[in-house]
């Protein structure tokens, strides 16, 4: 027997429309900064039994509805469960260190306050990019900035992070030649987005951006071959 055949015409699925829908569905929406000193949890291959502790920077509304913890890491502010390198290392839950719970997803009061704050500050949808959030820095994170192959490597202080409506959230540095003031707040005008003045920023946290300073020979080897090796993989861009 045959098969009948409809009428109606055949649907086109158009791929990469479909992807770009499902990235902004993961686009985040809302910051919140963490303040009680919650972590994230991570192991590296060059040691499986052995866990690291990283302090979250802040906690991350997507438009799916999903709450994520960030981290500086590498070159970007990072969803914790995005790591998943082995060398560099993978996440393995977050951590309340007071208790030492051990757990996988957000907190509930952080996904309430998120959920609630993203219902107020319900902004329209909009083509241009505009900023929706700023975030003080309360870690000390540092950044690496690398423009041309042969120019000297910065090391600059993180001042501020802003989250724009298509879900990029860009480092806040300094220019040191505008600075009027201190301590510099995340609105003063002497600040600029590390990705609009450098090619590549590496973010640290202060303890690794201390012993960068003092040229410790362990951690500058160790600085050289990842930014070899990251190079080697996807030479870096804005």
């Amino acid at each position: 027997m045959g098969i009948p055949l409809t009428t109606r015409p055949a649907r086109v699925i158009d791929l990469e429309s479909m992807r770009q829908r499902q990235r902004a569905r993961r686009r985040l929406i809302r910051l919140a900064p963490e303040l009680d000193g919650l972590e994230m949890v991570y192991r590296l291959s060059s040691s499986e039994d052995t866990l690291y502790g990283m302090p979250l920077l802040a906690w991350g509304l997507r438009e799916d509805g999903e709450v994520v913890g960030m981290v500086p890491w590498m070159e970007a502010l990072t969803a914790c469960h995005h790591l998943g390198d082995p060398d560099h290392g993978s996440f393995v839950g977050y951590r309340d260190p007071e208790t030492e719970e051990l757990f996988e997803t957000a907190p509930e009061h952080k996904v309430l306050e998120l959920e609630h704050a993203a219902a107020y500050f319900d902004y329209e949808d909009t083509d241009e990019t505009t900023l929706i959030q700023q975030l003080p820095e309360t870690q000390g994170t540092h950044a690496l900035c690398m423009d041309e192959d042969d120019a000297p490597w910065q090391l600059k202080q993180v001042f501020g992070w802003r989250l724009y409506n298509n879900g990029r959230v860009e480092a806040l540095l300094a220019d040191e030649r505008l600075v009027e003031s201190t301590p510099i707040l995340p609105s003063d005008p002497c600040l600029y987005p590390g990705y609009s003045r450098h090619r590549v920023v590496y973010f640290f946290q202060r303890q690794i951006a201390n012993r960068i300073r003092r040229e410790d020979p362990d951690t500058l080897e160790a600085l050289a071959l990842m930014v070899m090796h990251d190079n080697a993989v996807s030479p870096a861009g804005g």
